[in-house]
């Protein structure tokens, strides 16, 4: 579950970048809307000498800004300043805002997947019991079958025959069915366990970035960082937010994949009914599809490992096992610790 190497998103890609696309178009569309009267008069040879002369030194302006890194620096950096201001005004930029929000929503999934987790365990000794009545019956008829048959009794040994036979295919399909359960049931507890690592890593960020971050704002006015910005060096409060945001993307795919599982648990248990043994084949096709997609941000390489165990007959689940939960003080570090490698 460790986060893989971040690349800083550019401002383009980030909700101000929508903005600041919005105001930029606008903009273009504004000034050639407003540059096309000037043009005509200029061409028309209308203009008098101050206004030729005004019209002359905006386009050097304009060529100057264009060709000067310096000034598109600054003007790209006040640019950029003013549309994340505007969109902080309707949506929730503050990468320390957006965690703590995370943490919220984390506790929430936390408590719902160890609730879901005690459903699917409490069926799960449901189907077992299902599964080992079935073969004593199977057990029972076929004995029967074998005495009826000792005594010449060819329907009864027919009946009890078949009546073993459909039992027996029953529990093939009731087997499969209990497998696929405890593939959600590996992947839900190792999913909580390291979410409880997640969150345990996540408050700590929090608690200490805060401090840290207003400490890097008060040492770095807006000022300071533009200047370093102009002058090509690293800004140490951008390069700050940025590995804020990075953590904060990270653990948004997280929880959306947390947040999938669940729901795709949720959907596969509902179209269980253990009462008359049967089951909906999309319901296995869902969790099939799931077992055949890629890497999980979750789980890691621990993916492979669970459906390996779940298929091996060798690694008998133990239901009565309480789920596993890691203690802090187990760990020597924060899996977020070194975006912020920086100094």
């Amino acid at each position: 579950m460790e986060m893989k190497e971040f690349k800083p998103k550019s401002f383009w890609k980030r909700p101000e970048g929508v903005t600041g696309t919005i105001f930029l178009v606008g903009g273009v569309i504004a000034g050639l809307w407003l540059l096309q009267p000037v043009l005509a008069a200029a061409l028309a040879g209308a203009m008098t000498a101050l206004q030729l002369a005004l019209v002359l030194g905006v386009l050097g302006i304009i060529v100057y800004v264009a060709l000067d890194p310096k000034a598109r620096g600054l003007i790209s950096y006040g640019y950029k300043g003013i549309m994340r201001w505007l969109t902080g005004l309707f949506v929730q930029l503050d990468p320390i805002g957006i965690l703590e929000s995370y943490i919220d929503d984390l506790k929430g999934n936390l408590r719902k997947m160890n609730k879901q987790i005690g459903i699917l365990r409490g069926q799960m000794h449901k189907l077992s019991e299902q599964i080992k009545n079935n073969q004593r019956q199977i057990n029972s008829n076929l004995a029967l079958a074998s005495k009826a048959r000792d005594k010449d009794k060819q329907s009864m040994m027919i009946l009890k025959s078949r009546k073993a036979g459909r039992l027996k295919e029953s529990n093939f399909r009731l087997e499969d069915l209990y497998k696929k359960m405890e593939v959600l049931y590996r992947v839900l507890t190792k999913m909580h366990e390291n979410s409880e690592i997640l969150l345990e890593d996540l408050v700590d960020q929090v608690d200490v970035k805060k401090q840290e971050r207003s400490a890097i704002r008060a040492s770095h006015s807006a000022m300071k960082s533009a200047m370093n910005i102009m002058s090509g060096n690293s800004d140490r409060r951008q390069m700050f937010d940025q590995a804020l945001e990075a953590i904060a993307d990270d653990v948004s795919q997280k929880i959306g994949e947390m947040e999938r599982f669940m729901d795709l648990s949720t959907n596969f248990m509902d179209s269980v009914d253990l009462q008359n043994g049967v089951f909906e084949e999309e319901g296995m096709k869902m969790l099939e599809k799931w077992e055949k997609e890629g890497a999980s941000l979750l789980l890691g390489e621990a993916k492979e490992d669970i459906i390996i165990q779940a298929e091996s007959d060798n690694n008998v689940l133990d239901l009565n096992q309480p789920v596993k939960t890691k203690v802090k003080e187990e760990r020597n570090s924060n899996q977020y610790n070194d975006l912020f490698n920086f100094d």
